[in-house]
């Protein structure tokens, strides 16, 4: 009974080692000067080795509730689409319901500004 779970240590194993190779490489063969580009701030709008209470603008808020809106809108429409035929006009509804919230989201995006960037 055992011999049949050889084959997934065995997976296991090969893919640990091949993970902390990948790592080891990247270590030994990587620069080790960082110089101001790398340690300069990235996606977030302030610097990265400061402290970590100051305020930063709401703008980086509204992205990420812009990201969900899209992700989430993706993440359902496709299995829903999948399906589209057995749902019958319940799921139409209820997709139209989804969808009108999502518009609503994205419109209170629109109007705050999230969509220009500076």
């Amino acid at each position: 009974m055992l011999e049949n779970y050889l084959p997934i240590l065995i997976f296991i194993v090969i893919g640990g080692l091949l993970g902390m190779a990948a790592q080891l490489i990247g270590y030994f063969l990587g620069p080790k000067k960082p110089d101001t580009e790398k340690n300069s701030p990235y996606e977030c709008g302030f610097p990265p080795f400061d402290d970590a209470r100051l305020p930063f603008d709401v703008r980086f808020y509204l992205v990420a509730i812009l990201f969900i809106i899209f992700d989430l809108e993706t993440a359902f429409l496709v299995p829903w689409a999948v399906i589209f035929r057995q749902l019958g006009w319940f799921g139409l509804a209820a997709m139209g319901i989804f969808l009108g919230v999502l518009v609503v989201g994205f419109i209170y995006e629109w109007k705050k500004g999230a969509l220009e960037w500076e």
